[in-house]
């Protein structure tokens, strides 16, 4: 970047943060602390909590099925918790490993790691125990935080962690310390920074075998988080509540921008689409993180429950995970209004895109523009640039990139742009489109098939909830085009009328020459299809 184009960017961060409310007048000797807080942690959640505790103080931090804690009874019980941990053994580059759902627990560990300059391994509360042991060897944790629920699949994990208990639901004594006892033991005062940030590795969603993790730095600087801010209206010191598992790349994105706003995260441990809308509702939350299938469980509730919330104080809607059907977006925004963002990325390049309520509305189906300090470009199989107008592999880079996959290799890069995966095209306006994963393409008969454009064709569709299309051998064509679909409600439908849909919208080799009905589809916790399955 040019000298130019780098003050540029940084008057575009400060200009940005002060709008979002991150550059508020603050009582002078607390501005001071504040500013030395962050001076001495850096771009950590450490730095984040430990500004909010000392500016805000009696606010609320966290709000979930326990009840309330303060920035400053946070900070003091993620001290607390950092120290007991060091006293068992836990250092700085050590890995402390989480197994949490969404509820306090998960934050403090999170921050007292980020204190002791550890590395935080989340894990997927959705893994098998043979996964989890495998991974926990690999990432060589030293210790494991984890609800009381996961200990059976955690019993063949390697010998000699540090075990603490971060939710019990079980009553009766344990063997196993939590949380609250920790803190309780422990001295609350303050820790002095490591030498080094602790980094933390997301793991991916391990649909195919053991999930790999991806390690992924602190941040150098505020102009990421800039970035998504100027696409997406958060604002500091607003109430968010995070449905979305904060274990996924999506919910953790959150956190951390919740911990830079001082933002107060309303939780709870187990998704539920009334009880979402209920907590919306009951703290006038100004921001509801999702996945995609969470919203479609939101309009699947009758009409009289969906009246008795209409979330006036509701501004944005982020949205992000697995693909945004155009329809469930415009489904939705009828119902709420227009403040659904959906962003495009993955766990490797964080980010690629956001497509504004404005986008969905006009290109329905679009992931939107990159955002300032993101390139996104499209190239062939022979890594030639895409020719104008002509789809091709999509290509990322900013500020965010992942450093590599903890057990060794990457995604391919060109020109020091990483790959999504994906496959993809942008319209004339520059918005870009997802077609489908790159090793997802059907041929069949010679002519290549996304299954993503058959799908986005057949969500739209009144009777349809939900709808998965897949590539099944054929003796004559090689592949044909299976569409597996779960009907709305008690609608009735029949084959011959889904294919009918498609041949009205669609090239006739695109029309599924199979449809298989089904009451769900096999879903991963964070949404995605499991097409494998299928």
């Amino acid at each position: 970047m040019s000298l130019a184009g780098a003050v540029s960017t940084k008057l575009h961060t400060v200009r940005t943060l002060a709008a979002a409310g991150m550059l508020r007048p603050t009582r002078p000797d607390r501005l001071v602390r504040s500013v030395g807080a962050l001076a001495r942690w850096g771009p950590t959640p450490a730095a984040g909590i430990a500004s909010a505790a000392i500016r805000f103080p009696d606010e609320a931090a966290v709000v979930d099925e326990r009840g309330r804690l303060s920035f400053s009874e946070l900070h003091a019980r993620s001290n607390a918790l950092a120290r007991a941990l060091r006293e068992r053994g836990v250092r700085a580059g050590d890995g402390v490993a989480v197994m949490c759902r969404n509820h306090r627990g998960f934050i403090e560990t999170t921050l007292a790691a980020s204190k002791l300059g550890a590395n935080t391994l989340f894990l997927n509360t959705a893994f098998s125990g043979p996964q989890i042991a495998e991974v926990l060897r690999r990432e060589s944790a030293r210790a494991v935080v984890y609800d009381d629920e996961f200990e059976a699949v955690l019993s063949g994990a390697p010998e000699g962690l540090v075990r603490v208990l971060a939710w019990r639901e079980q009553s009766g004594p344990s063997e196993t310390p939590d949380i609250d006892r920790l803190v309780a033991e422990g001295s609350s005062d303050d820790l002095e920074p490591p030498a080094e940030p602790g980094r933390a590795v997301i793991l991916t969603s391990g649909t195919t075998g053991t999930p790999k993790g991806a390690a992924r730095a602190q941040p150098r600087s505020l102009d990421p988080a800039a970035a998504l801010l100027s696409r997406i209206p958060l604002r500091a010191r607003e109430t968010t509540h995070i449905a979305a598992p904060l274990f996924h790349a999506w919910g953790f994105a959150h956190f951390m921008l919740a911990m830079g706003l001082s933002s107060t995260l309303v939780l709870r441990r187990r998704f539920d689409p009334e009880a979402s809308l209920a907590l919306c509702a009951e703290h006038s939350a100004r921001a509801l993180v999702v996945v995609p299938v969470m919203l479609q469980r939101m309009l699947e509730l009758e009409p009289a429950i969906l009246d008795r919330y209409e979330l006036p104080a509701l501004r944005a809607v982020p949205v992000s995970g697995s693909a945004l059907p155009g329809p469930l977006a415009l489904r939705f925004m009828e119902r709420f209004g227009d403040v659904l963002y959906n962003l495009y990325g993955s766990t490797e390049v964080a980010w690629a895109t956001i497509a504004t309520p404005e986008d969905l509305r006009a290109a329905p189906g679009t992931v939107g523009r990159p955002p300032r300090g993101t390139l996104v470009r499209l190239y062939d199989d022979a890594g030639r640039p895409s020719a104008p107008g002509s789809g091709g592999r999509i290509f990322v880079g900013n500020e965010m990139l992942f450093e590599g996959y903890t057990g060794g290799g990457g995604k391919d890069e060109i020109g020091g742009l990483m790959a999504t995966g994906d496959v993809g095209h942008f319209d004339a306006d520059g918005r870009l489109f997802v077609d489908g994963r790159d090793d997802d393409m059907i041929v069949s008969g010679g002519e290549n098939v996304f299954p993503g454009e058959v799908e986005e064709a057949l969500s739209a569709h009144d009777q349809i909830a939900e709808v998965a299309v897949v590539g099944v051998p054929d003796e004559s064509f090689g592949q044909r085009l299976k569409a597996v679909v779960v009907v709305r409600g008690e609608a009735e439908l029949s084959a011959a009328e889904v294919k009918a849909f498609v041949k009205g919208r669609l090239a006739s080799y695109k029309v599924p020459r199979d449809v298989e009905f089904v009451s769900e589809l096999p879903r991963t916790s964070t949404g995605k299809v499991l097409k494998r399955e299928l």
